[in-house]
């Protein structure tokens, strides 16, 4: 059969043969065929060469997502469900990180080689993205498909902020197979218990690429006074807590977010925390005018540029809120500061908190620069997958 062909401009190609899933608008010369939204697609080089194949999308800036590079493999029902086993796999069987009460990001996107989707595994359940339109379009067909290798409870769909104007999807979050529960769900992570909503709440219902990062952090926060900004559920407040820290003071805007991080203490019989809701920029200058002190101070906020041209005013933002840290942390206190913007790498946090040292006078280590858990995987051929940075400092 002939699929419908994308044809790429002069010099253009490179990227693709070396295995980059993405194609986008700019570096298309024409379409030959009439390929509907979805449809599957040959890539082909200015000189006439098969390069890849993949979902066209016309309303799309990422033109073509890219899942193949055999001409002789079909995207087929069985080239999905190959996909799909083979990131059960690597969680389940190589990670280890699949059981009662336990949880793990299940497919990430373009590591998985399922550009366009990612599902979470909650002990029963599975929670269901889609930033793509093409796999959004066979989410019949994957949600079969993820029945019948994990057999979970249910499967809830969630969709994310803006996908539907950057995608054209047009999606209502729901259960989209079995039964998935109205309350939260308990998951365990390292002895540490949370309620999940896979119904409510950021992204698929809690941020399980911090789960190491939580832990690490944890070890060092004993006997220190504990500032955790931008809490969510109290991911990082609550493993301080049980690890020995003397209080942890939480703050977040989203009251559902709150609830249910109080709810998380209570779980876990932990008495020391306290969730305040506000802007946290708003409250970190309240802390300051008031001397406030305190001996770990964690910063995790939300991603703050999704295009290039947002980056400068992102880096002013995350010049404030560390510059804020500062004036707050006792000497000889760590300091944590995280970042899930991929278009700000782990140098320029470095620079930024070397401008920081240097400005306040104030001796900084950086003991650790960590990414996420693994079972949030890099992909070698798309560094836009290794989007997460947590740099671990000592400041005199």
């Amino acid at each position: 059969m002939t699929l419908p062909r994308v044809i790429l401009r002069a010099r253009r190609a490179r990227p693709f043969f070396g295995l980059h899933p993405w194609v986008f608008a700019g570096a298309v010369d024409r379409v030959e065929g009439d390929p509907g939204d979805g449809a599957v697609v040959d890539l082909i080089s200015h000189a006439g060469n098969f390069v890849a194949r993949g979902l066209f999308n016309s309303r799309s800036k990422i033109r073509v997502r890219l899942y193949t590079w055999d001409e002789a493999t079909q995207l087929d029902d069985d080239f999905w469900r190959q996909r799909l086993a083979g990131a059960v796999r690597l969680r389940r069987d190589l990670l280890r990180m699949s059981g009662p009460g336990r949880a793990c990001r299940l497919v990430f996107s373009e590591a998985d080689g399922l550009s366009g989707m990612t599902v979470d595994w909650y002990d029963r359940w599975l929670c269901l993205q889609f930033t793509g339109f093409g796999l959004a379009e066979r989410r019949e067909l994957l949600a079969d498909l993820l029945m019948d290798l994990l057999q979970p409870e249910g499967i809830y769909l969630r969709t994310e902020k803006g996908i539907g104007q950057l995608e054209g999807l047009q999606l209502q979050d729901g259960p989209l197979r079995g039964h998935v529960p109205h309350e939260p769900i308990v998951i365990d992570e390292a002895g540490v218990r949370f309620h999940v909503n896979l119904a409510e709440g950021q992204k698929t219902g809690f941020y399980l690429d911090q789960r190491d990062n939580r832990q690490v952090v944890a070890r060092l926060t004993a006997g220190r006074r504990m500032l955790d900004a931008f809490c969510y559920t109290g991911g990082f407040g609550l493993h301080a807590s049980k690890a020995g820290a003397t209080s942890v003071l939480g703050v977040d805007v989203s009251a559902p977010a709150l609830a249910l991080a109080r709810a998380n203490a209570r779980l876990n019989g932990l008495d020391n925390l306290t969730f305040e809701r506000s802007d946290v920029f708003d409250r970190l200058d309240q802390l300051v005018a008031a001397g406030e002190r305190f001996g770990l101070i964690v910063l995790d906020p939300p991603k703050f540029a999704r295009a290039g041209h947002a980056v400068e005013e992102a880096m002013r933002g995350y010049r404030r809120l560390q510059s804020q840290a500062l004036r707050l942390l006792d000497a000889d206190g760590i300091l944590v500061v995280c970042c899930c913007t991929g278009l700000i790498s782990a140098a320029m946090l470095h620079e930024l908190l070397a401008q920081l040292a240097g400005e306040t006078r104030r001796s900084m280590q950086i003991l650790e620069t960590r990414g996420p858990s693994p079972d949030h995987p890099v992909s070698a051929t798309c560094p836009e997958t290794n989007y997460l940075k947590c740099v671990i400092c000592r400041v005199g």
